[in-house]
């Protein structure tokens, strides 16, 4: 592990039409599970912290302007940042517009032991649909498994099943695919089928439900390493119980 390991945090939530308090949650969901982390710096041009005096009214004065700023804790030596994009309905399941947040924290011990409930903040403050972490890097692994035409092959080059591309999937309770750790809203784990007591002892294990009715589901101890053997069988085994997941199947 290097000083730039990074662990990704990203959930995909209804579009921001107004201020309904959502980037404020989210923010206060990531502070509340890193106590301590405060948030209250803009990233300014060439990735300059600036410090907002006033950083809840200003956050929710962007929201009703349908934004989400990327901010940061203001430490360059131990960066954390959060904002939220949009994705366009054209590009997005069921033709909905939607928020997708992401975050970046450093992949330390402290981090580790809090990323539960950092996705789970992140994601309920959002009133996401789905969303996931996994380490920095883990989304060239993904790009793999899209599948982009209906004649390609079957399985990635790591033996992991093809994916639709998200515009290609039906509906936005339906998540993109599988992380280290993945948050389900009750919409998203109706639509894929969890939990089932009889097939998901083991998930249910490392699983635990959130405020909402949601779950946080772990895969592994720690975080997705697909160079290990116990760790892609892990990913592969979770991908055939959950058939909906990628949009494959239904469930």
């Amino acid at each position: 592990m290097t000083t730039q390991d990074r662990l990704h945090f990203a959930v995909y939530s209804p579009a921001l039409v107004d201020d309904n308090g959502r980037t404020l949650a989210v923010v206060h969901g990531i502070e509340r599970a890193l106590p301590g982390l405060r948030l209250e710096w803009e990233v300014g041009k060439g990735g300059r912290p600036i410090k907002l005096p006033q950083r809840d009214a200003w956050l929710s004065e962007a929201a009703t302007r349908g934004k989400f700023p990327l901010l940061c804790n203001g430490d360059e030596s131990y960066p954390v940042t959060i904002s939220g994009l949009k994705t366009p309905a054209s590009q997005a399941p069921g033709g909905q517009p939607l928020l997708d947040v992401h975050a970046d924290l450093p992949l330390d011990a402290t981090v580790i032991a809090a990323a539960s409930s950092v996705l789970e903040g992140i994601a309920e403050g959002a009133r996401a649909f789905w969303g996931y972490s996994s380490s920095e890097g883990y989304g060239s692994e993904v790009a793999q498994q899209m599948r982009r035409s209906d004649h390609g092959p079957e399985r990635s080059p790591r033996g992991l099943p093809m994916l639709k591309f998200p515009e290609k999937i039906r509906s936005p309770e339906i998540p993109y695919y599988l992380g280290w750790l993945n948050y389900w809203s009750p919409a998203a784990a109706q639509a894929i089928g969890f939990p089932d007591p009889a097939r998901d002892a083991d998930l249910l294990s490392r699983a635990r439900r959130t405020a909402t009715g949601g779950w946080v589901v772990q895969l592994t101890d720690a975080p997705l390493d697909l160079d290990t053997p116990a760790h892609l069988d892990a990913l592969k085994r979770a991908y055939e119980r959950f058939p909906a997941i990628g949009g494959r199947s239904a469930p």
